[in-house]
């Protein structure tokens, strides 16, 4: 399916308010904002799409869900489209982490306080990418109680933001790649290329554990997601400006 990319490289071009004209739909490589959930981000392009459109029943959706607290690639699909997105999803993932140790939270990240501290002076550079070498590969990870997970028909986040405690399943996962950027104590950049459905704020849990201390993510940005680039993807702004203008010139 040929589908048509609204991403950088296209955003001078003149989008036309007939979307028949794209029979297979439009991908948008969107750079979530920090703070959206993905949802969030689906509703405001949905929006969007029906003023430009003119169209109250458009199909709008996401291809991968992206943590509120991370930004980077969102595909956001629309139309016809949205059949692809479990396609699009498959495809592999690129992180840059932010791994703070030391301290840990019930959320894995930060949207949950600090609930635990542990030492972290004996971790440096060559003790990280040693125990790096044991997450490399296919294997089973937990997911965080605080994700979009489905536990008997319930998100498990919902579960957990209302005080529940769910015991977690383990999910298959792939980490093709862990490459360390820097590491100043107590904060670590990594690189990391994976499949679906690995869960970073995991990995940093389990890092942390593995290197005697604990962990929690400070920081993810989704630099790649299957063939698209954080380098051509666009900013809410810039889909707002683009569909703004071709609304006006069609008046």
């Amino acid at each position: 399916m040929h589908y048509h990319i609204l991403d950088k490289e296209s955003l001078g071009e003149r989008l036309s308010g007939n979307l028949e004209e794209y029979p297979h739909g439009i991908v948008i490589p969107l750079d979530k904002p920090y703070g959206w959930t993905s949802a969030d981000a689906v509703r405001k392009i949905k929006f969007m799409a029906q003023r430009h459109f003119r169209l109250k029943n458009i199909k709008v959706g996401h291809a991968g869900t992206l943590d509120p607290l991370a930004t980077g690639i969102l595909l956001i699909c629309l139309g016809k489209a949205t059949k692809v997105a479990e396609r699009l999803q498959a495809g592999e993932k690129g992180y840059i982490a932010e791994i703070t140790f030391g301290s840990t939270t019930p959320s894995f990240d930060l949207e949950k306080e600090i609930d635990a501290y542990f030492p972290f002076e004996h971790i440096n550079q060559n003790l990280i990418e040693e125990k790096l070498n044991g997450f490399l590969g296919e294997q089973d990870q937990i997911p965080p109680i605080f994700s979009a997970k489905l536990i008997d028909g319930k998100r498990a986040y919902e579960i957990a933001r209302a005080g529940g405690n769910e015991e977690m399943k383990a999910s298959r996962i792939n980490i093709m790649e862990l490459e360390v950027i820097s590491y100043s104590a107590p904060v670590l950049m990594l690189r990391v290329r994976c499949s679906k459905g690995t869960y970073i704020r995991s990995l940093a849990r389990d890092l942390g554990s593995a290197l005697g201390s604990g962990a929690h993510l400070s920081g993810l940005t989704r630099i790649s997601s299957g063939d698209f680039s954080i380098k051509n993807s666009v900013k809410i702004e810039e889909i707002e400006r683009i569909l703004k203008q071709n609304l006006e010139l069609s008046v």
